[in-house]
């Protein structure tokens, strides 16, 4: 039995069903309590627009709700192995396990097993729902929780140049010549950088060149006067492929088509440092899931009437809060440059493989 790496079949099944149900519980206890809490400071700015309701509060909650799921799918793994394998200890069905011959690693391998498959269903989770939830959701916000813009690719909070000009738009929809730009604001600078006017519009169009504005409010600095412009053309040197260029959210795109954002990036010669280190981070993001139980699995072993269970499991609970915080750390230097990205998101999942295997090894095998 040593020789192999799971236990009996009924001992995988057994340990399987009892975390995945522990990791169903601890998700729903936590994603329930963020969500009360993030409704509650978001529900005022989200009643305060005219004719939203208690409809406009349930999609908000669907949109949040995966992003919440996305997020602490890990934390709700590590603290269902911390609490299966103290239930486990306390039972005395951790020592009944070894002195039929088992090893440490075949005892956790149920729930690497079961880690392993959420892992990969976090993934397609994070691909199919996630994605398009965040798209929707920060063209919502972008709005101030306005209509939801009907169109796909929507981008949000969008800022562009123009030369010492800034063109600044909430939302845009479409693409291509029929691409449409939502309150817009256009900023017009000289050539020290002084603001000289302001623009603003619900609304500009692809002009080819420039951008029409249309029934725009233009503010005069030096004059402080304000006046109604009815057509305005402005940004002539603003395309709708330099906005493609510049508008990509790597939350928002799944793993394919950041892919394609990234060979568009390389192709027009721009850096593509920060999108490569979320690309990568696509996949181990998901995959800290199977870590978890190397991480917590200090909490299995040593004596339940020693007294040091409770100082195990708060090493466990600490190796695996230190992971995220070292692997939120490396995507942050990832992003401007610090870290190769490939180094960026996935050195912290290596080197807490190596720990959790250092200390299972150590201690226990």
């Amino acid at each position: 039995m040593k020789f192999e790496f799971f236990p009996s079949r009924t001992l995988t099944v057994y340990l399987s069903k009892l975390f995945f149900i522990r990791i169903l519980a601890m998700l729903a206890v936590l994603v329930l309590v963020l969500m009360m809490l993030d409704l509650l400071s978001t529900s005022g700015k989200i009643l305060a627009v005219e004719g939203n309701g208690q409809a406009q509060l349930w999609t908000y909650v669907t949109l949040r709700v995966p992003q919440l799921i996305a997020r602490f799918l890990p934390y709700s793994v590590l603290l269902a192995t911390i609490i299966a394998l103290i239930g486990l200890n306390q039972n005395s069905e951790v020592i009944a396990m070894k002195a039929a011959g088992l090893s440490a690693h075949q005892v956790l391998a149920p729930l690497l097993l079961t880690a392993g498959l959420i892992s990969i269903a976090s993934f397609a989770f994070n691909e199919r729902v996630v994605t398009h939830a965040t798209a929707t959701l920060s063209a919502w916000e972008a709005n101030d929780f306005g209509a939801i813009p009907q169109e796909s690719g929507v981008r949000s909070n969008v800022y562009l140049t123009d030369g010492a000009n800034i063109l600044m738009a909430n939302t845009i929809t479409g693409s291509g010549d029929a691409m449409t730009m939502n309150r817009v604001t256009f900023y017009r600078r000289d050539r020290q950088g002084l603001l000289i006017e302001q623009l603003r519009a619900d609304r500009a169009t692809f002009a080819a060149p420039g951008w029409h504005l249309t029934d725009a409010v233009r503010f005069d600095v030096a004059t402080a006067d304000t006046t109604m412009v009815e057509d305005l053309t402005v940004a002539q040197d603003i395309t709708p492929a330099q906005i493609e260029l510049s508008t990509v959210n790597a939350d928002a795109q799944s793993f394919w088509k950041l892919s394609e954002s990234i060979a568009d990036f390389e192709a027009a010669g721009r850096r593509t440092t920060e999108l490569r280190a979320k690309w990568w981070h696509k996949i181990s993001g998901p995959l800290s899931a199977f870590l978890m139980p190397l991480l917590g699995a200090v909490a299995a072993f040593g004596l339940a009437r020693s007294g040091q269970l409770f100082v195990r499991a708060l090493i466990g609970m600490g190796l695996g809060f230190t992971y995220f915080v070292v692997d939120n750390a490396a995507l942050a230097m990832g992003n401007f440059g610090g870290y190769p990205p490939f180094l960026a998101a996935w050195a912290p999942f290596f080197l807490f493989l190596l720990i959790g295997e250092t200390v299972l090894i150590r201690t226990e095998e």
